[in-house]
């Protein structure tokens, strides 16, 4: 390892944010809905909302809007503010298609390395190193 480099958790990665769009187009995939809400369903996904970036939340979705993934409207009546609520289009439902395919094909490359790993090491299930404390 050189010097620049340290372990421990990625600072900041560009696959996460990969990942944070195909939990976002399928989250609109199940039902439309707007930044807060789809802010709040993330959750189920690993990212807690007090942690998620309203900012980079909103960037997404409007860089998913851009290329025609997503579209988007402003939702009527109700009351309080008017909000923006966003539904995938069909090149959104094929994208996300080929993402869930490249994720299955690295769930199986990843459980491969943590078995070969736990049977070399026995410690699967352990925190990772810069977690511990």
């Amino acid at each position: 390892m050189s010097e620049k480099q340290t372990l421990g958790p990625p600072r900041e990665c560009a696959h996460m944010e990969r990942f944070l769009e195909t939990c976002l187009l399928l989250l609109v995939d199940e039902e439309p809905g707007h930044g807060y809400g789809l802010m709040n369903r993330l959750e189920g996904f690993g990212f807690p909302a007090d942690s998620l970036n309203v900012g980079t939340l909103y960037r997404t979705l409007r860089r998913l809007e851009e290329e025609k993934l997503v579209s988007s409207d402003w939702e009527e009546g109700g009351q309080g503010p008017k909000r923006r609520v966003y539904t995938i289009t069909s090149e959104g439902r094929e994208a996300l298609a080929v993402w869930i395919e490249v994720i299955r094909g690295n769930k199986q490359r990843i459980e491969a390395l943590l078995a070969r790993y736990a049977a070399l090491h026995g410690k699967e299930g352990e925190k990772p190193i810069w977690s511990r404390g």
